[in-house]
């Protein structure tokens, strides 16, 4: 359970995306704090400091959060609208990390405030790269705004 800080906290239902997800950004990037939720249900109880979070610090936020729509409990854009609505949680930039490439999924997601829509690449060293780019353009170059 997530009581401190973290760089990157993945919302992700997949067993083997989550691995290959965490080992790809330790691997590529200097963070090695990590927190996965696996369903929607369990992302909300993070983000509004509930149930298995009732003790967390809802003031310290991730510097990234990666969000997979296609959530068990709880669709992943009613996450991403919950998040969205959280005055703590608003500021963080949320890169949606799924297989859908459904213009409406893409359209509904930037209207509800994504930083960024990545396609799932299929292939391990393709998926590799993608999380190479994303730690590298999110948590070292990218100026986030202070909050």
């Amino acid at each position: 359970m997530a009581r401190g800080p973290i760089d990157i906290l993945l919302i992700e239902d997949n067993a083997s995306d989550a691995e290959l997800t965490v080992h790809a950004f330790q691997k590529y990037s200097r963070t090695k704090r990590i927190h996965i939720v696996r369903d929607g249900a369990e992302a909300l109880e993070f983000f509004h400091c509930t149930g298995t979070y009732a003790d967390r610090n809802m003031e310290i936020q991730p510097k990234l959060i990666l969000l997979d729509l296609k959530l068990p409990l709880v669709d992943g854009q009613y996450v991403l609208r919950q998040i969205r609505s959280n005055v703590a949680a608003r500021h963080v930039p949320i890169v949606v990390l799924t297989s859908s490439r459904e213009a409406r999924d893409i359209y509904q997601c930037y209207q509800l405030g994504i930083s960024s829509y990545i396609v799932k690449p299929v292939n391990f060293d393709e998926f590799t790269d993608t999380a190479k780019m994303i730690a590298k353009y999110w948590l070292e170059l990218n100026q986030p705004q202070g909050g």
